[in-house]
């Protein structure tokens, strides 16, 4: 069992360099089902995820080699299996893309219901209503998800998804690529990493368009050809170091962003009184003042990311006044971090969708357990914030999505180290 030992109290400042979008890599990866070929995929982040799905595709038959730091090659054409590992599916939650994946590919799928982060129920119906639209029939156990073709085959459709579910966006988008006939996603996600699966996908041959709009359409094509793309920046990486030079002051220059996908984030940040600089490719923050306070409610994008709901709390618990965070995606997400914050003296009540955070001077070193991934890098950034010594548990969530975490905060001035117990 390893934690983070954090002495804390320390600004941050220097630069830090982003990785490639987590979000991005977990759906492009079994994307490459698809294609019949080798794919060149650059920019690929060094994290947990994406090394247990690389070991899914792996003991499936996919050929993978990693030739240099953050690429990975890999060729899918001697894929047959349909049923992936179990024990490796229920280890990460984005391993549902598989389901659309294998069905896009074989026409049939049987994949165990995935693991993760456990902060709230989060059920596949819109999945489940995408395949069968599309005509497959659908055995769902409390164990896994069977798929196979219905008695009129598998084709293109015309659906609307009850809520913008990013997970539903991008599985159907996987299993339509293929599929004769044109299918038309309505009331569809808008997140960066749905643009950047599309892209991908076009780059190896696909017809899709309308990616970050509200409708998506996808008219199905024969195959896939190999070939070589670059995922785009992590926006949840590179907002929570801006959200941790926001609550322990500091200077930092965040470079490889895209601005403009950062820019949900960084209007809140401004609001509270950090100063941020845009530039091409790179965001520079400044925060060398009390903070204010703010309201903030998380929504689909290019709303408030739910993603960096427990980051920004953080940083309403060290403002001066009363902030309100108000949480629209998943309602249970305060539990999974706001007790540790209070552990550390934070002032933070919750009713039903909302929690009211009164800001004091400083928070105190504690030991405090992650609950799931952003939960994680929320008590990072207050252990980072804090007066003495902070020691953070269950970080296997956070190494889940971020790459040398330790490594980016000791350039940065903090005093954190990675501890096997």
């Amino acid at each position: 069992m390893a934690i983070y030992e954090i002495n804390g109290g320390k600004p941050l400042n220097g630069s830090v360099t982003i990785s490639g979008a987590k979000n991005a890599a977990v759906a492009i990866l079994p994307a490459a089902l698809l294609v019949s070929g080798k794919c060149r995929i650059e920019n690929v982040p060094d994290i947990s995820d994406v090394r247990i799905l690389l070991d899914i595709l792996d003991g499936m038959g996919a050929d993978i080699q990693c030739p240099e730091p953050h690429v990975v090659e890999i060729d899918c054409t001697a894929v047959h299996c349909t049923e992936p590992n179990a024990d490796l599916v229920r280890e990460m939650r984005a391993s549902y893309y598989l389901m659309g994946a294998l069905l896009g590919r074989f026409g049939k799928a049987h994949v165990a219901l995935p693991g993760g982060c456990n902060f709230a129920s989060r059920p596949i119906d819109q999945h489940i209503k995408g395949f069968l639209a599309l005509g497959a029939d659908v055995d769902e156990t409390e164990d896994y998800v069977a798929l196979q073709p219905g008695p009129d085959g598998l084709q293109g459709s015309r659906f609307s998804l009850d809520m913008a579910s990013v997970g539903a966006t991008v599985n159907i988008m996987i299993a339509a690529t293929l599929l004769p006939g044109q299918t038309i996603i309505e009331n569809a996600a808008k997140e960066p990493h749905i643009v950047d699966l599309a892209n991908f996908l076009n780059t190896m041959g696909a017809r899709i368009s309308g990616a970050g709009t509200d409708t998506v359409k996808i008219r199905g094509v024969n195959s896939l050809k190999g070939g070589t793309y670059t995922i785009i920046p992590d926006q949840i990486e590179a907002g929570t170091y801006l959200a941790a030079v926001t609550a322990t002051g500091g200077n930092v220059l965040v470079q490889n962003v895209i601005p403009k996908h950062l820019e949900c984030i960084t209007t809140k940040l401004q609001e509270m009184g950090a100063r941020i600089i845009p530039f091409d490719d790179a965001v520079r923050i400044i925060s060398d003042r009390r903070l204010r306070q703010a309201t903030v409610k998380t929504r689909p994008y290019p709303g408030f990311p739910t993603d960096m709901q427990a980051q920004v709390c953080v940083c309403m618990a060290l403002a001066s006044g009363t902030s309100r965070l108000t949480e629209s995606v998943y309602e249970t997400r305060f539990f999974g971090y706001c007790t540790e914050l209070e552990s550390m003296g934070a002032k933070i009540s919750i009713s039903s969708k909302t929690a009211t955070v009164v800001g004091v001077d400083h928070l105190e070193g504690a030991t405090v357990s992650a609950h799931d991934l952003r939960a994680g890098a929320a008590l990072v950034i207050a252990g980072l914030a804090a007066k003495g010594t902070t020691r953070v548990q269950n970080i296997h969530f956070v190494e889940r999505g971020y790459e040398n975490l330790i490594g980016k905060l000791t350039a940065l001035g903090a005093d954190i180290r990675r501890i096997e117990e």
